[in-house]
């Protein structure tokens, strides 16, 4: 299991990020893991309560997958995990799965095959943008000319710096940020500020700040590993709203880590926020499975809504009405 964690390379696959959700976010552990002879594995981070399997994250985690040894046998060693989550749930409950990867299709059939009714669908956006080798200065000029426009007139006025190690004071400033923005309060600071504390002692962090006159106006909390610069939080003051410096601290941000860094990807999590687009240059789905027992009878009210939907789908609309495809529990939609 050592190895299989070892191999990680995203903060959402990792003990620490699952230590943190347990320790500051009133979240129980769950791990299921399967074992091959051959000394390969694949683990499912879970939390589970009522017999309900989901994914060990949070609102803080982008994606969710199960960790697979590479070259497993990963078809086999997800139904062996799917069959023995059968003898301890009745259903589970997965989302912000990826599929560019192949986890969302390979996850769906490997619990069909373990005895499960599953249902997937699209439920949340993932905004990227792949470097593809280019400076910062041939990324920025492709950008939009709004963008591009705003930046010209108004970044001047913004002193931005980047760290990357940990700094009390400047985490003391991103706070006070944040809770003058109009996200309102964070959802669990204690989480954020041990993730923040354990990536700059890594190397990893990247901690953007803005100042106007001197002044904290503008905080962004990135880290990079793996060749993907990851965008978690951004804030600015709304009384420094004129100036745009959410916008100034972004493009110093992507500085650092397209001429610095030089990663591969950024990832802008989830989120079909319209800024977002003006950063990023493609779009990726992010899925939910739903996947219920059929020998539970728990299962029953919800196979028979299924099912009731299936029937309906079957009928022709009545004249002047319309109506989207029912989510059904074969995994497919009607056609």
């Amino acid at each position: 299991m050592a190895a299989l964690l070892a191999a990680a390379r995203a903060p959402f696959d990792r003990a620490e990020w699952w230590d943190g959700l347990a320790r500051h976010c009133d979240i129980t552990p769950r791990y299921a893991l399967a074992r091959h002879a051959d000394g390969s594995a694949a683990l499912f981070p879970l939390t589970c309560a009522g017999g309900v399997a989901r994914p060990l994250a949070n609102w803080y985690t982008f994606r969710w997958r199960p960790l697979v040894s590479p070259g497993a046998d990963a078809p086999a060693l997800l139904a062996a995990l799917g069959a023995d989550l059968a003898r301890r749930c009745w259903r589970i409950e997965l989302d912000h799965l990826p599929g560019e990867d192949g986890t969302a299709q390979s996850l769906a059939e490997a619990l069909r095959a373990s005895g499960w009714r599953v249902a997937m669908s699209q439920h949340d956006i993932n905004h990227v943008l792949p470097v593809a080798g280019r400076s910062h200065a041939a990324y920025l000029a492709a950008r939009p000319g709004p963008l591009r426009s705003t930046l010209k007139r108004k970044a001047g006025r913004v002193a931005c710096a980047v760290l990357t190690r940990f700094c009390p004071e400047a985490w003391a400033a991103y706070e006070a940020i944040y809770a003058a923005s109009w996200k309102g309060e964070e959802g669990s600071p204690a989480f954020l500020r041990a993730f923040a504390e354990a990536e700059g002692a890594a190397g990893r962090l990247r901690l953007g700040l803005g100042r106007i006159d001197g002044q904290p106006v503008a905080a962004q909390l990135w880290t990079v590993e793996g060749g993907t610069a990851f965008i978690h939080k951004l804030a600015y003051r709304e009384e420094a709203r004129a100036h745009s410096p959410g916008t100034a601290l972004t493009a110093a941000l992507m500085a650092h880590v397209i001429d610095t860094d030089r990663v591969d990807l950024v990832d802008f999590g989830t989120g079909d926020d319209p800024y977002k687009r003006d950063w990023m240059e493609q779009a990726r789905p992010r899925y939910r499975i739903s996947a219920l027992r059929p020998a539970d009878p728990r299962s029953w009210p919800h196979l028979a809504r299924a099912l009731a939907s299936k029937a309906r789908a079957a009928l022709p609309p009545r004249p002047g009405t319309a109506r989207g495809a029912p989510l059904l529990f074969d995994g497919q939609r009607p056609q």
